[in-house]
């Protein structure tokens, strides 16, 4: 700290402030303080503990809020309770990720601390998280990766989901593409459908990206017409623009698609709302499938076709990546890919 307050021309209390209280101070001097921090390969402890001799005992998990109150609002759905030990059926991605961490650093004697918001910008979760645990996994495009270079110099980083950024620090990711290009086959050939719509997410996803793309290879093979975006984009992924896509696309001139393809559950739920109050039948007017593999897709009605990706393994992994590389700084990076299922239920036409 005081090698960054004489590098920024400040006094040791500045910058205190600037990340206890970011808004105190103002932005040229703030700006001035950070840049030099970044510099120096400095991260604030949130203990007043020196992050190079000590340990917390605990890990961070970096991600932005994918709440959705529709989701929310669903409450247990029919029958309300859940089956098994998945937990409430409104569990979202994030929520898996979370439990599968928490399981595994308990296994190992670890605490878990969870930035799950961006607001403030990045240099607050870095205040948040990166002071205060011995290593933390970070959600693709949580954390700018010239801030991500800073923090590995002190901490070992995970990245989670997305393509590998950065080639020295350890990432897991899942089979994206394999899942939607097995689920758009699945389709065509096992139900003859050939009007396909697919809704992505943000461009800039790397995960949506991917399943884009798993769309496209099925299409091709299947001697379909390759699309060079997705039929609509939505952002956030929730179920109300799931039902807002769902609704242009019926509305759009021509012939209606046979089958609407969702980069997630939790769009492809909304989207399931919204048809039934169109008077749409799925799957016998058309067929609906998502992404994730949430409980909630369990418990609609129909029940909801998905591509499932092992969440609360993402998470198991990260820890036990976050704990080798504590026992060992100098082992190589690690990259995992983790396979994907395709779930056949009754909106597309299989199972009840």
């Amino acid at each position: 700290m005081y090698d960054v307050a004489d590098r920024a021309g400040v006094s040791i209390a500045t910058v205190s402030r600037v990340y206890r209280s970011p808004q105190s101070v103002r932005e040229p001097t703030r700006d001035r303080v950070l840049e030099a921090a970044r510099t120096l390969g400095y991260v604030p402890s949130g203990n007043a503990r020196g992050l190079a001799s000590r340990t917390t005992g605990v890990l961070g998990l970096c991600f932005p809020d994918y709440a959705d109150p529709d989701v929310d609002a669903e409450g247990a759905g029919p029958g309300g309770t859940d089956e098994d030990d998945d937990g409430a059926v409104v569990m979202l991605y994030s929520d898996q990720i979370i439990r599968g961490m928490e399981r595994a650093a308990r296994r190992h004697g670890y605490a878990l601390l969870i930035a799950a918001s961006l607001e403030g910008g990045p240099e607050s979760l870095v205040a948040q998280v990166a002071g205060r645990v011995d290593g933390f996994a970070v959600l693709a495009q949580t954390v700018p990766t010239s801030d991500l270079e800073v923090i590995a110099q002190r901490l070992p980083i995970v990245m989670l989901a997305g393509p590998r950024e950065i080639d020295h620090l350890d990432h897991i990711e899942v089979a994206n593409a394999d899942g939607v290009r097995e689920l758009t086959r699945h389709l065509v050939e096992d139900h003859g459908l050939r009007r396909l719509a697919f809704v992505g997410g943000q461009e800039s996803s790397p995960d949506a990206r991917a399943r884009f793309r798993g769309f496209q290879e099925a299409c091709r093979k299947a001697g379909l017409p390759v699309p060079a975006a997705p039929d609509l984009r939505a952002e956030p992924m929730t179920q109300a623009e799931g039902a807002r896509a769902a609704q242009t696309l019926l509305d759009r001139e021509g012939p209606a698609p046979q089958a609407m393809l969702f980069a997630n559950d939790q769009m492809a739920v909304g989207a399931l709302h919204a048809l039934e109050r169109r008077g749409v039948r799925v799957p016998e007017d058309m067929a609906v499938t998502g992404f994730d593999g949430i409980p909630l897709g369990r418990v609609v009605r129909p029940s909801l076709t998905t591509v499932r990706q092992p969440m609360r393994r993402l998470g198991e992994e990260a820890v036990e990546l976050l704990v080798r590389r504590l026992g060992d700084r100098t082992l190589e990076p690690a990259s995992l890919m983790l396979p994907v299922t395709v779930v056949r239920r009754a909106s597309c036409g299989c199972g009840s």
